[in-house]
């Protein structure tokens, strides 16, 4: 094993039901809630004609996990629920799509947000990999 490798071991993240990417297509599928129901809030109450639309989500990219995605170096084990009303599986495929690393995606087609089952012990047994 070289120094680096001794040094810098293997870095992992597992993250589950990730929230908080690609705003704009949750809004344009119609699929705010949760937190995104405050983007709707946004526009109603003061930007009701859409005038700032551009600029709004433009600011937004800087906190959008899909376009910090590329910087995550780590293996990840993601974990998706497909009747997840608050952080739509739309927006978490764009995250999940744009990672470079090496990554992993459980699928639970009739779960929402929620625990998911055998979840926690797929994350321990990927984490203990780091050991």
């Amino acid at each position: 094993m070289n120094f680096r490798a001794a040094c810098f071991p293997s870095k992992k993240a597992a993250p589950c039901s990730p929230f908080l990417s690609d705003y704009q297509g949750a809004c344009c599928h119609q699929e705010c809630q949760g937190a995104y129901l405050e983007l709707w809030d946004y526009f109603r109450i003061l930007d009701p004609c859409h005038e700032q639309e551009q600029d709004f989500f433009r600011q937004l990219q800087y906190i959008d996990i899909r376009n910090l995605a590329p910087w995550v170096k780590a293996d990840v084990l993601w974990g998706i629920g497909l009747e997840d009303k608050a952080c739509p599986p739309s927006t978490q495929f764009a995250a999940y799509n744009a990672l470079t690393s090496d990554k992993k995606m459980i699928i639970y087609p009739e779960y929402g947000h929620e625990p998911f089952p055998g979840f926690q012990d797929k994350m321990m047994q990927f984490m203990t990999e780091l050991l």
